[in-house]
């Protein structure tokens, strides 16, 4: 399923290709439309990796967070598909729970207890114990799941298109939509979110960048050009694209994996 790597100076350049629907994953073909005229100004910054650690090259990661001094890893692909506890420093599988085999995992996230997990075309949000993983109760949603972070209060879910959904934890309600945008066009395919000091940060499928959005205006404020990460003699016919943020609140580390890859990076960025 890789399509290809993007690098996040050509995703600004030619950002008209963000509003595109990539591969299977969205079946839209709108290209642009406009916004607002009074965008922000798009910081580009780039990255230092600080740690590497070992990831499970068989995991398709679909969503990634940090909780309770543990990497908790959503991993896709019907009949692979899983909720993960690892070890951040050996990439150990502490603890897992399987999805039913024809069942897609996609995005993840950790509230007041609860771990809550999104599947793609089922319409159905796991919610588990976050002590003891048992399966509390399910969700339907309509239409695809991707991306799922939260602010600490609300759930923040992404679909594939240009929109982030605010989503009411207790019944799964979407209280609004915000739109995401850089400059006059909507920005399509956002997958995997991560919430880091009030901002959301969003893999966009299937480039190697990482838009940090304003979560009130939908504006995208910063990108984070992530070419190169993994380096290309590392990659093999099933590596497939970046994929996975965590941030660890407490050190302000911030980690960044992709679908099958060797390896998960933690890393700091710096404005260009």
């Amino acid at each position: 399923m890789k399509i290809g790597r993007i690098g996040g100076s050509a995703a600004i350049l030619c950002i008209a290709m963000l509003c595109l629907s990539c591969a299977c994953r969205s079946g839209s073909k709108r290209a642009l439309t406009v916004a607002r005229q009074d965008a922000p100004t798009v910081v580009t910054y780039g990255y230092r990796i600080i740690n590497v650690y070992p990831h499970d090259p068989e995991a398709f990661t679909q969503g990634l967070f940090w909780h309770d001094g543990y990497l908790w890893e959503s991993t896709g692909i019907e009949g692979q598909s899983e909720l993960r506890q690892v070890r951040l420093e050996t990439g150990e599988v502490v603890r897992r729970v399987a999805l039913e085999d024809h069942f897609f995992g996609e995005g993840a996230a950790y509230l007041d207890g609860s771990i809550f997990q999104l599947t793609w075309k089922h319409g159905v949000a796991f919610v588990y114990d976050a002590e003891t993983l048992e399966e509390r109760r399910r969700f339907r949603y309509q239409g695809e799941g991707w991306g799922l972070t939260t602010d600490g209060q609300a759930l923040y879910m992404s679909n594939g298109s240009s929109k982030i959904f605010v989503v009411d934890p207790s019944d799964f309600s979407r209280r609004r939509a915000i739109n995401v945008h850089m400059g006059r066009a909507n920005v399509r395919n956002i997958n995997e979110l991560e919430w880091i000091e009030g901002r959301i940060w969003a893999n966009i499928y299937p480039i190697d960048s990482i838009f940090i959005i304003d979560p009130e205006t939908g504006w995208v404020e910063g990108v984070v050009d992530l070419g190169g990460l993994l380096p290309d003699e590392e990659w093999t016919p099933l590596t497939d694209v970046l994929n996975g943020i965590a941030y660890d609140a407490e050190t302000g580390r911030i980690f960044v994996t992709g679908k099958r890859w060797p390896r998960l990076f933690e890393i700091e960025i710096y404005k260009k």
